[in-house]
């Protein structure tokens, strides 16, 4: 079983930067794939960034590449999330999720993932 506890959300001015991070708990991550995601009021939950635990290959969403950069740091079983140049429609709760790398499910499909954190709240302000 992976336990993941998101932190670092809070409230920014568009323009700004925060940095979420993610620790995991549990069993080992090697094979697994690391991914946030987020979910805006009444919308359903999309992909924003992932990373193979192993490999380190990195994937992002088309509405973050250049502006998001996901990270980990092994030792430490923490991915981070920074994200720069915010905006109003980075609104959401952000979501860390842990996925066995199987091989059925891109690394956007939320089905990938079986293990989520409980999220933290990211309001841009204008």
């Amino acid at each position: 079983q992976v336990q993941l506890v998101e932190s670092g959300g809070g409230l920014v001015q568009a323009g700004g930067s925060l940095r979420l991070s993610c620790a995991a708990s549990g069993s080992t991550l090697s094979g697994y794939r690391m991914g946030w995601f987020r979910q805006a009021p009444g919308k359903e939950r999309l992909f924003v960034a992932a990373i193979d635990w192993s490999r380190g290959n990195r994937y992002y969403a088309d509405s973050v590449e250049g502006r998001f950069i996901i990270s980990s740091d092994n030792a430490k079983k923490t991915i981070y999330l920074q994200m720069n140049s915010l905006n109003i429609q980075d609104t959401a709760v952000y979501y860390c999720a842990a996925g066995w790398n199987s091989g059925v499910y891109t690394y956007a499909a939320t089905e990938g993932y079986g293990h989520w954190g409980q999220g933290t709240q990211v309001t841009v302000s204008p």
